[in-house]
Order: structure tokens, then sequence, then C-alpha cells
């Protein structure tokens, strides 16, 4: 075997060529230092063959036979790539493709790593000019440039937007008015995953030229945000108060940054007014911004606010107007609503004052008016918000169906206007019409089991234990 080597060197040669290859396919990718070692091992194996077969990659092949000296030619212009895909594993090994920069510095190097052993082989092996080559090859870079103009935008544009990097994979964005989450960013495109479900590839020239607006910077938070329009006609201030009610009715708000109520527009017919504040990244924006939106409606109605200056004013009072969005008393008919709202008397509540305690036996329904209620739970000695309630909501149902004491603390957030409905009057409505017992009794058991959920989920304590332990003992 040893004397067909030595008399067949340049046949081995390729032979071990060929068992590259095999090896690099069949070694799993998982072993990848594994597949970098094999590949160094056949590399220097290579070199060392083809010197001693009297070739020397900075020289031309010294045989006069032509068919020897182009398959010694040959093997030398192979040497060379080998060379340079060898040297690009093993970067590849000390450097990882983690993230897009790992991959495109990678790629950079691995090319002009190429293109450095292509010019080698050319100029040493075939002993071309190669200050011809390159000028020949710089005109068709340049033709080549042209016809790749806006290719070439996108990459370059890709590699400047990796730099700057304003913003990441898992990011949501706004890219020229696409709004979505990055899943992928690659050497042409970003590419958006969108509410709808969607993917939007936006090339990288677009993304570098245009605004963007990042809704995950700083870090943890995604902005919500709604418009809504109101006649003119409409005090500001009332609009802004009912507004600022919004925003703190919903508890997946967080307090800092503090959500923000402002103007942004107007013109003679109506103004533009935005809502806005941020969430924890993952929470379901689209969920929060429809319930920004819901309370919203809510809370301008409560506040006696129309959308439109064409609107014909309501003739119902306003406790009257309120029934139509108490959820249990849908099954009523028109004139019992009419009817029940004659008993409705209101109660003006401050910030920061109990509505009703925890424990409390409640001898009236309270229906929210206006403003925003806090509802805590017992967690042992202290105290949970389970959640907010705002207008069209109730409170005190356990006291009126069974005399039991309330579950929760209800406390107003901001002023406050609730509607008391007696008891007698409510109980009547419920021996008259079973469907509104039935709709208390389903209130009841969402609450009780939300409730329960809550302080299930809740994040446990963490035990301290070893020296932690030893110092708290200690002091």
């Amino acid at each position: 075997m040893l004397a067909f080597i030595q008399n067949h060197p340049l046949v081995f040669g390729v032979v071990l060529i060929l068992l590259d290859l095999v090896t690099w396919r069949v070694i799993p990718p998982e072993q990848r230092t594994w597949k970098v070692a094999c590949r160094t091992m056949l590399f220097l194996l290579f070199s060392t063959l083809i010197i001693d077969a009297g070739l020397n990659p900075l020289q031309p092949p010294p045989f006069t036979d032509t068919t020897l000296n182009l398959m010694a030619t040959a093997l030398e212009i192979v040497w060379w790539l080998f060379c340079a895909r060898t040297l690009t594993v093993v970067l590849g090994l000390l450097m990882p493709r983690i993230g897009h920069a790992g991959r495109l510095l990678q790629d950079l190097l691995g090319a002009v790593i190429f293109l450095v052993a292509v010019v080698a082989a050319a100029a040493y092996v075939m002993q071309l000019p190669v200050k011809g080559l390159l000028a020949t090859s710089g005109v068709m870079a340049i033709v080549i440039g042209l016809a790749l103009q806006s290719t070439l935008s996108d990459v370059f544009s890709g590699i400047v937007l990796n730099t700057t990097k304003p913003y990441q994979l898992d990011d949501w964005i706004s890219i020229d008015g696409t709004e979505g989450k990055v899943v992928e960013i690659d050497w042409r495109a970003t590419h958006l995953l969108t509410n709808k479900g969607s993917t939007v590839v936006i090339p990288n020239s677009v993304a570098a030229k245009t605004k963007v607006h990042n809704f995950s910077r700083p870090y943890e938070l995604t902005n919500v945000s709604i418009s809504l329009r109101v006649s003119t006609q409409v005090r500001p201030r009332r609009v802004l108060d009912a507004l600022e009610k919004t925003v703190q009715g919903i508890s997946a708000l967080l307090a800092d940054p503090k959500p923000k109520v402002a103007i942004k527009e107007s013109d003679l017919e109506s103004m533009e007014y935005e809502a806005s504040g941020f969430i924890r990244t993952g929470q379901n924006k689209t969920d929060v911004r429809n319930l920004m939106y819901d309370l919203a409606h809510r809370h301008l109605e409560a506040a006696g606010i129309v959308f439109s200056s064409e609107a014909a004013p309501q003739p119902w009072s306003r406790p009257r107007l309120l029934l139509e969005d108490v959820k249990i008393f849908r099954a009523l008919s028109s004139e019992e609503k009419d009817a029940l709202s004659l008993v409705m008397a209101p109660l003006a509540f401050a910030a920061g004052q109990e509505v009703l305690g925890l424990g409390e036996v409640s001898n009236s329904l309270l229906v929210i008016g206006t403003g925003v209620i806090s509802a805590a739970v017992p967690d042992g000695p202290n105290m949970i918000e389970a959640g907010r309630m705002g207008p069209g909501e109730i409170l005190g149902e356990e006291g009126i169906e069974s005399d039991t004491p309330s579950q929760a603390r209800f406390t107003a957030l901001t002023s406050c206007v609730l509607y008391r409905i007696e008891r007698d009057a409510i109980r009547t409505c419920l021996d008259a019409r079973v469907e509104v017992r039935a709709a208390i009794t389903r209130l009841r058991t969402f609450r009780e089991q939300a409730s329960r959920n809550l302080l299930l989920q809740k994040p446990q304590a963490i035990k301290k234990g070893g020296f932690l332990n030893w110092l708290q003992k200690k002091h």
C-alpha cells in the first residue's frame, strides 16, 4: 500500500479529496469538533502528499508530460481551495454563529478567504497576470454591481442595521407602518410576524431609510396606545378625565412608566385624543388594547360624552342608560328597567375611600356609574388586588342574594359615583325574573373561581437556607 502511494501520489491525492467530502457528510452536525478535526487532518495529509510528489503550490507543476501536468495543476488549485475551506471551518469553530452579527462576520471572512485563494491560485499556479485579472474583475464587478444594485443596497443596509442594532430578534417593531414581531433578519430583508398571523418581508434598504418604532425598548416593556376622536363641542378636560380613568382601570398597564393621556391634533369638527401605557413583553397586546377601547367608551359614556357632533341626545336618564350596560339586567324589559332606574340613588366616593369592606354584608346592590373601583382579596395577613372595575359593573351581590359577607374589599381608585339599589327592590326583581337570579349566581361563581386562581398562581416566597439563613439568625 505504501509503495502504491509513493508510486502514484497524485492518484492518492484525489482519493484524499473524495475521502474528505465523504467524511464531512457522514459525521453528524452535532459532532462539529470531530468534523473540523478530520478535515484539518486530511488537509495536512494532502499537503504532505503533494509536497513529497514534488509539487509546490507557490509554483507551477514541473512535469513535462501534458496529462500529468494538467492533473498536477488541478491538484495545486484544489490545494488552495482546500486550504481556504479548512480555514473557514476552523474559524467557524472558534467563532460560533451566534446571532445575526456572528453569521454575518463569519460569512464575510469566508468570502474574503476564498477570494484570496482564487487570486493566489491564478497567480502562483496558472501564472496569470494578476493585475490584468484584477482589472478585468473590477470591470465585471461594476457591471454586476449595477445589475444587482437593489440587492446590494439591501445587503449593505443589513450590515448597517446589524451594526447599529435598532431592533433584534423577538422585538415588536413597526417599519414603514407595518407592525409585527421580528422573527428573522437575513442578508436581504427583515421578516415580521404580524397580529394577523401573516409574515411580512421588508427589504433592509427600506428599514434603513424609514422610521422604525421599536415597542420592545426599553427591554421587557411593550407600548400600547389607542386614539379616539371627539367633537370639539366637548370640553377637552372632560375627555381627558374620562381617558385618565380608562388607563387607571386597566391593571395590566404598568405604573412606571406612567400611562399618558394627551391631545394629538384638532380640526374644526373634532379633536383626536391618545391614551397610552406600557405592559410587560409577552402579554397579549391586542387584548389590552381592546379593553382600553371598551373602557374608554364606557367612561366617556358615563361622562355624557358622545363620539360624534351629529349624534342625537339620549332621552334616558343616567341611571336608565346605565342599566343598558349591566349584564345581569339584560333579561329585563324596557318597562322593568324604567321602573328600576327610578329607585337608583347616587352615592359619591372620593379617591382612596372604601366602598365595601371585607366581610361586610351589603344591604344594597351597587352599580358603578363613573370612576374606577379596585377589588382586593385576602392573602394571609395581606391584601392582593384581584381586578379593577368600571362603569356598568356591580358589587355587593353576595349580600343581596344570600346575606353572605363580601369576600373582597372594594376601594375607589378615582372619584366615583355609584348607584344604590335597595335590597327590597332588587329582591323583588330576583323573584320576578329567574334569569336575573341565574346571572347573579354565575357572576358570583366566576368571581370566586377567579380569586382562587389568583391565589394559586401567586409566586411562592423563596426560602432562605444555608449561609443566608445563618446570617439571618445572627442578626
